[in-house]
């Protein structure tokens, strides 16, 4: 599946309106599909998409919105309950299990994922229906009970190539702080052919340097939250001023200081998410292995001193970017459990035991002396390539045994979960 975002512009205040509206009716049923099956244990998603009918026949504004958009909103608690499952099958904890065993009032407000109630939705979700796309394909018309209307959709020509020529299964509008977007989810997958060049490359994770790979190159982050917390200091104050304690609803100022402080935070959103995006495109298509950490950042986090830095850096987003261009160009990339990449050598195995501020390995077995990234970037290698069965000499600067264009599909390539908090190679 692709998808392409537009921006939904020239509409009126009214139209805008209606959207939010649909939105909060959106998440109305989304949450009422979560306590009904909180309540009733057994509940299947086909129960779920009985209670959207039901829900229509008891209030008016839900009667309102799309029924496959009913359905779409059932789709998303389903989703958050069919996750929540799956860890408690994996073992998240003796209160999961108990909740899964028909207990749910256990754990409602656990930290072992328990479905939760929506309080800010920012979209709502159509399929087939509800709404239609012009022949020139530059307005959109929502046809449902809210009475949206025709809004004008601002794009680039890839997607209005897209528009054209490919097939449009959902439409998903978007509430941003800028404004809103329409999303449009096409049935079809992007693949490309890839260029093969027989490079490998080992991606030690980090905070001092994003990554380091085996051949000692580094790429330092900008760290784009860094740079605009005095902005963002300065938004949060005024809107702290603006706001009136008991007001309801607060004053029109206080909205627009609001707004001020999101268009900010979108804009470091959107900045690190172009990082990512850049950094994984070229890593890839100038290597045919790629291999890199699976770090547990959910448990990395808890630290509170590293915390701001680690959740800047998003790491996540990067190698999920990473899996995705793997994808298009049949290309390898593994994920490898990080636990002792750090501490073991690369060139003999011996372990050594370091703390986060030692930035050099030293080995007193086979005396060979390097940077703490560059050694656990060897590791992360190794480990990568031991999973795709490819011989590697282990002496430093050494090369695989093998070509890699089409060694191994990432769809074949099972990413080796850490399970370990013992990695420190990381920071």
């Amino acid at each position: 599946m692709i998808v392409r975002e537009a921006k939904l512009k020239h509409g009126t205040a009214e139209q805008y309106s209606a959207i939010d509206e649909a939105i909060r009716t959106a998440q109305f049923i989304r949450n009422k599909a979560v306590r009904y099956w909180m309540d009733n244990q057994g509940t299947n998603k086909a129960d779920l998409y009985s209670i959207c009918k039901d829900l229509a026949k008891e209030f008016d504004f839900a009667k309102k919105l799309n029924s496959a958009a009913r359905q779409a909103s059932a789709e998303r608690a389903w989703a958050a309950i069919s996750s929540f499952y799956a860890r408690c099958k994996k073992g998240a904890g003796k209160k999961a299990e108990n909740a899964v065993l028909g207990f749910p009032q256990v754990e409602r407000f656990s930290k072992t994922g328990f479905p939760k109630f929506k309080k800010h939705c920012r979209s709502v979700e159509y399929k087939v229906s509800g709404w239609k796309l012009s022949d020139d394909c530059k307005s959109i018309t929502f046809t449902d009970g809210f009475e949206i209307g025709t809004l004008s959709i601002f794009c680039n020509n890839e997607t209005q190539e897209d528009l054209h020529t490919l097939k449009i299964n959902r439409v998903r509008i978007v509430r941003r702080a800028d404004g809103h977007y329409a999303q449009f989810c096409f049935d079809a997958d992007r693949k490309e052919q890839g260029k093969y060049s027989g490079n490998i490359v080992g991606l030690d994770l980090g905070l001092k340097f994003f990554t380091k790979d085996q051949n000692d190159n580094a790429v330092i982050y900008p760290q784009f939250l860094i740079h605009a917390e005095k902005q963002l200091k300065k938004a949060g104050r005024r809107l702290s001023k603006k706001f009136v304690k008991g007001a309801k609803p607060q004053s029109n100022n206080y909205h627009k200081a609001r707004k001020r402080l999101g268009k900010i935070h979108l804009k470091v959103s959107r900045q690190r998410k172009d990082w990512a995006i850049k950094q994984a495109r070229c890593v890839v298509a100038s290597n045919d292995v790629v291999v890199y950490e699976d770090l547990k950042i959910a448990n990395m986090v808890k630290n509170h001193n590293l915390a701001k830095s680690i959740s800047d850096a998003g790491w996540y987003q990067y190698t999920q970017w990473l899996d995705y261009y793997g994808k298009i160009w049949d290309k390898a990339v593994v994920a490898v459990n990080p636990a002792y990449t750090s501490q073991d050598c690369s060139n003999c195995g011996h372990r050594v035991k370091k703390s986060l501020s030692t930035r050099t390995h030293s080995c007193p077995n086979c005396k060979i002396e390097i940077c703490r990234d560059t050694n656990a970037a060897l590791n992360i290698l190794h480990k990568g390539l031991n999973i795709l069965g490819v011989n590697w000499n282990k002496q430093r600067g050494g090369s695989p045994e093998a070509s890699f264009a089409g060694v191994a599909s990432p769809a074949n390539v099972a990413p080796q979960h850490s399970t370990s908090g013992q990695e420190g190679s990381a920071l």
